[in-house]
């Protein structure tokens, strides 16, 4: 730690901002990036900044992720021109000293700042409909706020990142490798992702034929990548802030409500052990597809409204996937804090889309009720 506060000083000290630095910590619980909150005395006042170390091992072009993170947050700041809370309902990069929006450190790291959102908060599981339904507002409202972002296309910071056709190729090369001796205690993991690829292909093979739209998506809606206002008065109006924009990129809306789907409508974290805990639940369904169609559903095809539910489905195993992938390939992707940490993950995908399955008449008839 010692050696990141020093990193991250150096890093801090090269973009626009006054006062005296203090100290950064750790923040947040992001798999990939490493996110600091510092704090800066500024004549007296305490101030706070967010301060992301970008996986370039990830995003191998951090400047196409920072080029993307910027004309967002500019066109969404646009859309919100003349509210008092503009800067709580976007992220606001930070303008280096340079004019840029980005820094490298001398040990050769990317690194970016944002203005630290105070008095809000994410959540890890949704504890009622009511949050469930606003989460599911939120990430509509976010889906509109870019519809109509002009030409160029953004760019692709990972290509092929919910291309099931692709995480399958490397599946199937980590397993022929087996590199780290792991296929042994992952049978039965290995077994439930071969006998569904070809289900899991839908969605992307729907999106390359032009029968799902091209849009702008988050591409990583889990829960805990939206901000909240911590005033319960606000949970009925749209105060929010989506995080975590590195993978905003072209895809299909069914990536993003599918990626609430996986989070919102379970009682568990994704690496939840006890798997008795991991269950798919209608009534979180209902209300986060009430929330997000209300926003949505001017704009969605009929093609993207049929496949709602598929879309929870495909992420789920999109996840799953890609956990069992990394954890063949010796845990390098993912952050792990234990012994077959991304094992687990896999087996909580995979027991959350039996659930679905097992719901599945039940949630969509929901779909059809609230499409009506």
């Amino acid at each position: 730690m010692e050696k990141d506060q020093k990193l991250i000083q150096e890093a801090a000290l090269q973009f626009v901002i006054y006062g005296d630095f203090e100290k950064a910590v750790p923040y947040g619980k992001g798999h990939i990036n490493d996110t600091f909150a510092s704090q800066w005395n500024q004549a007296g006042l305490t101030v706070r900044y967010l301060h992301q170390r970008i996986n370039h091992k990830i995003f191998v072009r951090p400047d196409q992720v920072m080029e993307n993170i910027q004309r967002v947050t500019n066109h969404i700041a646009a859309k919100l021109e003349g509210l008092h809370d503009r800067s709580r309902r976007t992220l606001t990069l930070v303008p280096a000293r340079n004019g840029g929006s980005w820094v490298r450190d001398s040990a050769g790291g990317w690194w970016r700042t944002y203005l630290f959102i105070e008095g809000t908060h994410t959540l890890d599981i949704a504890s009622s409909p009511e949050e469930a339904r606003f989460l599911g507002k939120s990430i509509g409202c976010f889906q509109n706020q870019l519809a109509d972002l002009p030409q160029p296309r953004l760019h692709e910071t990972i290509p092929n990142f919910h291309n099931m056709e692709t995480r399958y190729q490397r599946f199937h090369q980590a397993l022929k490798a087996d590199i780290c001796h792991r296929a042994k205690d992952a049978e039965e993991e290995i077994a439930f992702m071969l006998a569904n690829e070809e289900r899991g292909a839908l969605l992307i093979k729907a999106l390359k034929s032009g029968a799902l739209p091209e849009r702008i998506c988050h591409n990583d809606t889990k829960m805990n990548n939206i901000l909240i206002d911590d005033q319960p008065s606000k949970m009925e109006d749209p105060v929010f802030c989506v995080g975590d924009l590195d993978t905003v990129m072209p895809g299909t809306s069914l990536f993003d409500v599918g990626d609430l789907i996986r989070t919102v409508c379970t009682r568990a974290v994704e690496d939840e052990q006890d798997l008795a805990k991991v269950s798919f639940d209608p009534v979180f369904f209902q209300a986060l597809l009430e929330g997000y169609l209300s926003e949505a559903k001017k704009f969605l095809t009929s093609e993207e409204k049929r496949l709602l539910l598929e879309g929870g489905r495909n992420i789920t195993q999109i996840m799953g996937l890609r956990f069992l992938t990394d954890y063949l390939e010796g845990d390098h992707y993912y952050h792990i804090s234990r012994d077959r940490h991304n094992l687990d993950r896999c087996r909580n995908q995979i027991t959350l889309i039996r659930s679905i399955d097992a719901e599945w008449e039940k949630a969509e008839q929901i779909v059809s009720l609230l499409l009506a």
